[in-house]
């Protein structure tokens, strides 16, 4: 198995938790999830052929009620 990079990233609370929460939903570890969700989106790219979504800059919503 290759070697895995460490890679330092700040995520504002609000989406940690909704990925916290997720990943607890997925039996994973927050870590676990973010390569998850990171590996699905490098395969969706190699699939479409496209680099990102078209509404890449609007920002995300939360509904935390």
């Amino acid at each position: 198995m290759a070697e895995k990079k460490q890679v330092p990233l700040r995520l504002n609370e609000k989406l940690y938790n909704e990925i916290a929460a997720w990943a607890e939903d997925d039996f994973r570890s927050v870590n676990g999830q973010i390569e998850y969700l990171l590996t699905e989106c490098v395969r969706q790219r190699k699939k479409d052929g496209k680099y990102v979504g078209e509404e890449i800059d609007v920002p995300p919503q939360f509904d935390l009620h």
